[in-house]
């Protein structure tokens, strides 16, 4: 026998072994993630729980009048809200304000529209977990209406 016949069934043996181990982890691969529960990362049924008693909220300008979105958050700091994010929409062209509820708790959107004097059908719901908020508010051209710019009460 030559030398190099006795090379190849060493080679074809090393390769069989490291394809069958290749295999053994697959099979375990596939084997743990059908019988392994999956981690559900969603929020429980009240969402409110996770965040803490006081619903957060961010406010955000949509219609392009400079000073619009901190007001509003000075509104509803001095309501009890906590506001964790200020700043200016995507675009300025929104008709109406609205709210956003980002948890799936339309209890403190509703909360939220209540004290700004926000109408109930202005209110959406666009869950996203990534957001660490209860609801969003988006200051529209309507602006004028809403209680903190329509009456002149500081408290």
């Amino acid at each position: 026998m030559s030398r190099v016949e006795t090379r190849h069934p060493r080679l074809l043996n090393v390769a069989l072994v490291l394809l069958g181990i290749l295999t053994l982890v697959l099979l375990y691969a596939l084997v743990t993630r059908a019988f392994t529960p999956r981690v559900d990362p969603g929020r429980e049924d009240n969402p409110a729980h996770l965040v803490g008693e006081i619903i957060q909220v961010e406010v955000r300008n949509a219609c392009g009048i400079d000073g619009l979105a901190a007001e509003t958050t000075r509104y509803l700091r001095r309501r009890g809200f906590d506001v964790v994010e200020v700043g200016d929409h995507t675009s300025f062209d929104l008709e109406h304000s609205l709210v956003v509820d980002r948890v799936g708790d339309p209890a403190a959107a509703q909360k939220v529209a209540n004290a700004l004097g926000i109408p109930a059908d202005h209110i959406v719901q666009d869950i996203n977990l990534d957001y660490y908020l209860d609801a969003s508010v988006l200051i529209g051209k309507d602006y004028a209406s809403l209680t903190p710019f329509s009456s002149n009460e500081d408290s």
